[in-house]
């Protein structure tokens, strides 16, 4: 990943990106403050440095004033979304798509593990308090080990992504001629990843939330429908709440956020949830 800072108020430029990111204007020496808490040492960044960097902001259309207020433009914010996307992991694609897939299957999976038991005769599946308590132990297990996943993984892998790109903005902030202007930028640079350091750990407990949060959504809804309801409309209301949520809204998600036709996505997701569902069920009966 190629990355050119040159000066200081380039370094200055992400972190007016990311404290606007969520659109709302801000006072502008409010603002000051803010950049000002990222680095620590007197005379990291001074005022003009950080009016430097607004009003080339400014004049980039990347932000716009209101008086003394200072807001994102359409353009500064849809690229301040994309620094957050990439610093902070704040767009939940990885761990919707995850919750909705493995809550899917996991509830395809019961749904049609009690169906079969139930017409082959098994009198284990013939009382409904062993139903619940095997799917909701199965669901629950699933959605606990996706959770410890995604915030102890999710965790290891930012960081390891963020020191990757703080050694490569390092190395480019080393070109700057003027000694001061480039000991200042490593300072700040420094400091804005020990800030974001911080912001991962939260980011990650959010994403692992969502995704236990999604996976134990998406597989109660149809185990409690086929549960509720009497024969055979659970069993036909159940597959259909998974396909729509696997056929539609998993298929919408992805095909918005990868940017990739719907039909491709719909192929990809069917044959990875049909896949996953019957090697699943063939060791759960073997």
């Amino acid at each position: 990943m190629a990355f050119e800072v040159q000066e200081l108020p380039d370094v200055i430029r992400i972190i007016v990106l990311l404290e606007l990111s969520k659109g709302k204007p801000v006072r502008t020496d409010s603002l000051r403050r803010r950049i000002d808490k990222v680095c620590t040492r007197r005379g990291c960044v001074e005022i003009n440095e950080i009016d430097k960097a607004l009003a080339e902001m400014a004049v980039e259309k990347l932000v716009v004033f209101e008086g003394n207020l200072v807001r994102l433009s359409v353009q500064g914010l849809k690229l301040g979304k994309e620094w957050e996307s990439l610093l902070l992991k704040k767009d939940p694609i990885l761990e919707v798509v995850a919750g909705l897939v493995d809550g899917s299957i996991t509830g395809l999976v019961v749904v049609l593990s009690a169906f079969i038991a139930l017409i082959t005769g098994n009198p284990a599946f013939r009382e409904v308090s062993t139903v619940i308590f095997a799917a909701f132990l199965t669901l629950s297990a699933v959605a606990i080990t996706n959770f410890s996943s995604f915030f102890l993984g999710g965790i290891t892998e930012d960081l390891a992504d963020i020191l990757t790109l703080q050694t490569l903005m390092n190395y480019s902030l080393s070109d700057i001629p003027d000694k001061t202007e480039r000991d200042k930028s490593l300072l700040l640079i420094k400091k804005l990843f020990t800030a974001l350091s911080k912001e991962i750990h939260r980011s990650n407990l959010y994403a692992a939330a969502i995704c236990a949060t999604t996976t134990f959504l998406a597989g109660i809804v149809p185990i409690a429908t086929y549960l509720t309801l009497p024969s055979p409309f659970n069993i036909v209301l159940s597959l259909a709440i998974v396909a729509t949520v696997s056929g539609f809204f998993l298929v919408r998600y992805r095909s918005k956020k990868t940017r990739v036709h719907w039909k491709v996505t719909l192929l990809e997701t069917l044959a990875i949830v049909a896949i996953a569902t019957l090697v699943s069920l063939v060791l759960g009966l073997i």
